[in-house]
């Protein structure tokens, strides 16, 4: 098929939209501060007027629009200082889960940078205290399940890798299951942070790295050798190297693949272009997911449906993308048959 330009496909309805829209589905790479809507992030910077972000929804839009990485980077951090205490922390993330539970996702593995609060003066235990209040709050009032990444911003050096281990391990909440790795790659060599995921791994934690997204498929290879990654957040560069695309296949390593933010951050240069049919071709598991969706304008369905347009699929293969995130979740054994058989149940009702 000929894929249109980002800009078409983005303003293009999708033929599956509906069906999109009422698949349940789950999420596994997507950022806490990130998923802040610009109706969130407005009322944060209304409280916190210094901090520079717009309080006006409207004028979001264009504060969201991205020279590249570095670029985008800058801006996330903006947002980030417009959450000061514990009670911005407990609202944005019951928020975040009241807009997913909207798009029918029964399950997301939030990824937070506890670190970022915290250097920020936000208590520790108080961080923890506030997004578990909002996690059990919204299982119970929204149905959706929460879990938690915490994740190391490479932009601060080995002394973030430190704290967020040490609050990884040391404070460990209930819904926490995986540890990560986000921020610039370029410059951030994945190596240097093995004693902190060894850390991690020593208690239980899931090692789920961001990896090749703005650099070469080296990166991806330490993630794997130094890491022991289990799932490599984007790889978009994996396809480059056709050794570990093989590797990838054969043992069954996913990639979280978020087409809209790679093009967003200039990571793939055009949609027509974005790596996710060769990798599937290849055998390589991906699950589809929005990254920071408001920052990007989009969000988990309209990312379905431009994999779908990217891999041509009928509403079968979409649903089997579903099943796929579902599979290489680290979501409870319950959780996980529960909304099998409820995407199931969807497509044999259609």
């Amino acid at each position: 098929m000929t894929i249109a330009t980002a800009a078409e496909l983005l303003l293009t309805p999708s033929p599956y939209a509906a069906f999109i829209a009422g698949l349940p589905k789950a999420e596994v790479h997507v950022h806490h501060v990130g998923s802040a809507s610009p109706r969130i992030v407005a009322e944060l910077a209304a409280r916190h007027p210094p901090a520079g972000v717009p309080a006006d929804e409207a004028l979001l839009a264009e504060y969201f629009t991205f020279s590249d990485f570095a670029h985008f980077v800058q801006v996330y951090l903006s947002v980030v200082d417009v959450i000061q205490d514990a009670e911005d922390v407990r609202m944005l993330t019951y928020e975040i889960a009241r807009d997913m539970a909207g798009l029918n996702i029964r399950y997301a593995e939030l990824t937070l940078t506890p670190y970022s609060s915290v250097v920020r003066g936000i208590p520790a235990e108080a961080f923890m205290e506030a997004v578990e209040d909002a996690r059990v709050a919204a299982e119970r009032e929204l149905g959706i399940v929460l879990r938690w990444s915490f994740d190391i911003p490479g932009e601060a050096g080995l002394p973030s890798a430190e704290i967020t281990a040490d609050l990884a391990t040391r404070l460990r909440p209930e819904g926490l299951v995986c540890f990560g790795l986000g921020g610039p790659e370029i410059g951030v060599p994945r190596p240097q942070f093995k004693p902190f995921f060894d850390a991690a791994r020593a208690i239980g934690l899931h090692s789920v790295p961001h990896a090749g997204e703005t650099t070469g498929p080296e990166t991806i290879w330490d993630a794997l050798n130094y890491l022991g990654a289990e799932r490599i957040g984007h790889g978009t560069s994996a396809v480059q190297d056709p050794a570990l695309l093989a590797y990838l296949a054969e043992h069954q390593i996913p990639l979280e693949v978020c087409p809209t933010s790679n093009i967003a951050t200039r990571a793939v240069a055009r949609l027509e272009e974005h790596p996710l049919p060769a990798m599937v071709a290849a055998g390589v598991p991906v699950t589809i997911n929005s990254d920071d969706p408001p920052m990007f304008s989009t969000d988990l369905n309209r990312e379905y449906a431009v994999a779908a347009a990217l891999l041509d699929l009928d509403e079968q293969g979409i649903a089997q993308l579903a099943r796929n995130t579902v599979n290489v979740s680290f979501a409870p054994d319950a959780v996980k048959s529960s909304l099998l058989a409820e995407i199931d149940a969807y497509v044999a009702a259609r």
